[in-house]
């Protein structure tokens, strides 16, 4: 490993300077994807600033019955509070799938936001990669492309998002707050992940030196029959082939709404909001689940070897929808 110079801060206005006056300058919270890329020479800070002290970990209620999740509260810590498993199970269900449990209790829910990719042409950092050299290409395109994603790709970018909680937390219109040099700012998470178009390095709007604070659940009464299930190769820790978290509201057995986001098949995570207008009306039948499933993957574009992800991805969907109006995991 390079050698690096350490800090370590107690104020959010502390850290947000010192990054910020850094070109190469990057925070550090429960480094479990951080520092990974760091020793695969993929990440080249000369600065990691260590924000642990930072008095951003509460999980704390929010007026109208939302919640607001501090950035270094950790996953499992957010995984197990009665008041997320209740609300939003769906949520809770994502923290316990995305990590095992030593991961879980090290990873701070800012950084599971913010971590990278998983392709292994980005991680093994030789192979012609636009999200790590921009410009070089896409080994992905033609390469081993089992795990890459078939809604909102490009030319230049075929990677997945990997994270479980950010399919949940767009499913339900999350909110992250952040604080930087200009200041704070609001940004609805779903405009937090960028499309890769012809700029796959920029995977968010964080400006350098800018921290995630807080992360606002706005109150869903929707959310609490929600699942969140996870296909993977093993049932053990593993990313997600494709994932899915669905809620849906029944009454006279028509459909009148529906939170449907999915996880392993796109760039970022895909809110499946074509499938969600589909279903507005429709009864709630496994026929109607599978229409508009169908009607959501119409756009993909498979790649050679993940062509199966179309079909995985409807199957999941109509059975997500399906655990929901039953009333869930529970």
């Amino acid at each position: 490993m390079r050698p690096l110079a350490y800090a370590r801060v107690s104020t959010v206005a502390e850290a947000v300077e010192i990054v910020a006056a850094d070109p190469a300058g990057a925070f550090l919270a429960g480094g479990t994807t951080e520092i990974d890329l760091v020793r695969l020479g993929v990440a080249r800070p000369d600065l990691l600033v260590d924000i642990n002290d930072l008095p951003l970990h509460d999980i704390e209620d929010l007026p109208g019955g939302g919640v607001r999740i501090g950035a270094l509260a950790r996953m499992s810590e957010v995984a197990r509070t009665p008041v997320i498993a209740g609300r939003y199970p769906g949520v809770a269900q994502a923290l316990l799938l995305g990590a095992s449990q030593q991961l879980r209790n090290m990873a701070s829910m800012g950084g599971n936001l913010c971590q990278r990719t998983r392709c292994a042409y980005f991680r093994d950092g030789v192979s012609p990669c636009n999200k790590r050299e921009p410009g070089s290409g896409c080994s992905a395109l033609d390469g081993l492309n089992r795990g890459h994603a078939v809604l909102g790709t490009s030319e230049h970018c075929i990677a997945t998002h990997p994270s479980d909680v950010a399919v949940a937390l767009v499913a339900f219109d999350a909110v992250v707050h952040t604080a930087g040099p200009g200041g704070a700012r609001r940004i609805p998470i779903d405009d937090f992940y960028l499309p890769p178009g012809d700029t796959p390095d920029r995977e968010n709007p964080l400006r350098h030196g800018e921290l995630i604070t807080a992360i606002d659940l706005p109150p869903a009464g929707i959310a609490e029959r929600s699942v969140y299930l996870k296909f993977r190769d093993r049932q053990s820790y593993e990313f997600a082939l494709v994932s899915v978290c669905a809620a849906v509201r029944v009454e006279d057995g028509l459909v009148t709404e529906a939170r449907l986001a999915l996880g392993g098949v796109g760039t970022k995570p895909w809110r499946s909001r074509l499938a969600e207008r589909r279903l507005l009306g429709a009864p709630a039948t496994a026929e109607s689940y599978a229409a508009a499933a169908a009607y959501e993957l119409s756009a993909a574009v498979p790649r050679r070897h993940n062509t199966f992800k179309v079909e995985l991805a409807q199957r999941a969907i109509v059975r997500g929808l399906t655990q929901a109006a039953r009333g869930g995991m529970r």
